[in-house]
């Protein structure tokens, strides 16, 4: 089986990139056992000082995968909340990795992607990315207070409240959620030029740049509102809205259920 997430290095850079391009980097068990394995090898790596994050294809990371086969929602509400808090403590490591993590966000990025970029250090994104919310109401509580660290609670509000809201990788990077924005075909290039500045900088000095940064966040409390994500998240997976969404991709298909919501609501 291929690995759906890779990592390479050239020269002092880490390159970890998402590798299901068929189905738009979804994420699944296999995706989230790959990314554990290609984070360790890069964290191994004493030659890589600075990491960039990638997807493969026409996007960066479509969120979790809600195929019956993709396994994010257990049945049991308590197994359920240990199987997001795991998910959360995944992200996670890239906050925790002792070395700078970039972002490098294209084409579409929704949903529990979303949260991904935010556990990086710094976010770039290309102009003409997609960023937003779930098509459907498959979960609350976990992607916007996340995203209010970033670009606020009001902003996150409206994004939440909205199912489906996007917003433009321009209008991302005007609201804070990215630090750099790029036209699509120069995003890669701009992003290595920036890791390539970065790794000039030996890695005990980038660790502890990275960890002094992030005592700042940690005392606003960002730990605490990624891991209790995944208590609100498995509270609303025992909702009758949350059951009745997924009855509609059952017997709708995801597609058709995201239509049918479009037209009518719930």
């Amino acid at each position: 089986m291929a690995e759906t997430v890779v990592y390479r290095r050239d020269g002092r850079i880490g390159l970890i990139g998402l590798n299901r391009p068929e189905k738009l980097n979804a994420i699944n068990g296999q995706l989230i056992a790959d990314y554990h394995a290609a984070l360790d090898e890069f964290t191994r790596d004493e030659e890589a000082r600075v990491g960039i994050l990638y997807g493969e294809g026409r996007a960066f990371c479509v969120g979790m995968d809600l195929s019956p086969d993709g396994g994010y929602v257990r049945a049991d509400a308590a197994e359920d909340r240990t199987h997001i808090e795991e998910l959360a403590k995944g992200w996670l490591r890239l906050w925790d990795c002792p070395k700078p993590i970039i972002a490098q966000v294209h084409g579409y990025c929704f949903a529990g992607g979303t949260q991904l970029p935010v556990c990086c250090d710094v976010v770039a994104v290309a102009e003409e990315t997609r960023l937003g919310w779930p098509k459907m109401p498959v979960g609350a509580g976990w992607i916007s207070p996340m995203w209010s660290f970033l670009v606020g609670t009001q902003r996150a509000k409206l994004m939440s409240y909205q199912v489906g809201s996007t917003i433009t990788g321009r209008e991302a990077y005007e609201w804070g959620y990215a630090g750099l924005v790029f036209p699509q075909d120069r995003l890669a290039e701009e992003v290595r030029k920036i890791a390539e500045n970065m790794a000039k900088l030996p890695s005990d000095m980038l660790r502890i740049k990275k960890y002094a940064n992030n005592r700042v966040l940690e005392g606003q409390g960002f730990r605490t509102a990624v891991l209790a994500g995944a208590e609100w998240d498995a509270v609303a997976h025992t909702t009758r809205t949350v059951a009745d969404a997924r009855g509609w991709i059952k017997e709708h298909t995801l597609k058709g259920a995201i239509a049918k919501f479009a037209r009518e609501g719930m």
